[in-house]
């Protein structure tokens, strides 16, 4: 939200319309093909993608407020909280509860089995997961050249951010997007 003058202030920014396509664009074109074909794998894809963006969003929201230090999903390696790539069992667990809630509730919209409702968890965690691996080895890396904070954009506190690591066309939009996408994927085979 912006501050009093209107503006943003470095720890804040907008939802950008690639967010959103990030985030939602798998789920909207899963969701149009079932509505056109009656696939019922489409509906499948469309939980098993807002899953994954809920995992996502749980264990990263969630696994924040963890005593513990974040370690990198790969190396194990300690990280600072809010570390691309880091996780935590506090924020495994509320990955999986998140994904979960998202299965019972297209199990509640469109009865699902049991073995369904399981791969819609299924996806939705492993999307999760697929975010942290990715936020932790390719996803670009940048330093804010004004207040010194690691960050995910190429510009921080108004100013052009020094490249530190990973690729700089995969930011965290471009993670989101495989991220729904796995979960999708992983229901629709379900």
């Amino acid at each position: 939200m912006p501050g009093e003058n209107g503006a943003w202030n470095c720890s804040q920014r907008r939802r950008e319309a690639a967010q959103v396509i990030a985030n939602g664009g798998v789920a909207t074109v899963c969701i149009a093909v079932y509505a056109l074909t009656g696939d019922f794998h489409w509906w499948m894809a469309f939980a098993g993608a807002y899953a994954a963006a809920n995992a996502d969003t749980c264990s990263s929201e969630i696994g924040a407020l963890s005593p513990v230090l974040p370690r990198h999903v790969l190396t194990l390696r300690p990280l600072q909280t809010g570390d691309s790539g880091g996780v935590t069992a506090l924020g495994l667990l509320a990955g999986g509860a998140g994904s979960a809630v998202v299965a019972a509730v297209a199990w509640a919209v469109h009865p699902l089995g049991f073995g369904q409702v399981v791969m819609v968890t299924v996806g939705g965690l492993l999307g999760s997961l697929l975010d942290s691996v990715l936020g932790g080895t390719v996803q670009a890396r940048y330093r804010c050249a004004a207040c010194g904070e690691t960050v995910e954009r190429s510009e921080h506190c108004g100013v052009p951010a020094v490249h530190t690591g990973g690729w700089r066309w995969i930011d965290n939009d471009v993670v989101n997007l495989f991220c729904t996408l796995i979960g999708a994927t992983v229901a629709f085979i379900g």
